[in-house]
């Protein structure tokens, strides 16, 4: 079992920055993929941000340029830095995790989400 642990959400005024970080914790073989995404009231979760091992990322057309996912693999953390933060920014923000964790045998895939972070943009 792989096990993410969130923090860093809360209340901002537009405008504003916010720092997200997301820990795995586990028997972890190795890590494909870290990414956030956000889920608002009434709508889809959609993918805001990703990085994958070799160090590839990619964004939502909507926080291009204001938001930058970075990670520390020694650590098994992701980081999600949001700047000049928007009323529409306002979701509930999940870390996924996709990798391979160690078993007896051979490692097993896995893909594990966070229980979410509320971040709330007021203008």
């Amino acid at each position: 079992q792989v096990q993410l642990v969130e923090s860093g959400g809360g209340l901002v005024q537009a405008g504003g920055s916010l720092r997200l970080s997301c820990a795995a914790s586990g028997s972890i073989f190795s890590i494909n993929a870290m990414g956030w995404y956000r889920q608002a009231p009434g709508k889809q979760r959609e993918l805001v941000a990703r990085i994958l091992s070799h160090g590839f990322t990619n964004y939502a057309d909507s926080v291009k340029g204001r938001f930058t996912i970075s990670r520390d693999g020694a650590k098994n953390t992701v980081y999600l830095q949001m700047t000049s933060l928007k009323d529409e920014d306002t979701a509930v923000y999940y870390c996924n995790v996709q990798g391979k964790v160690a078993t007896s045998q051979a490692p097993r895939e896995f893909d594990s989400w966070g229980r979410g972070t509320q971040v709330t943009v007021s203008s």
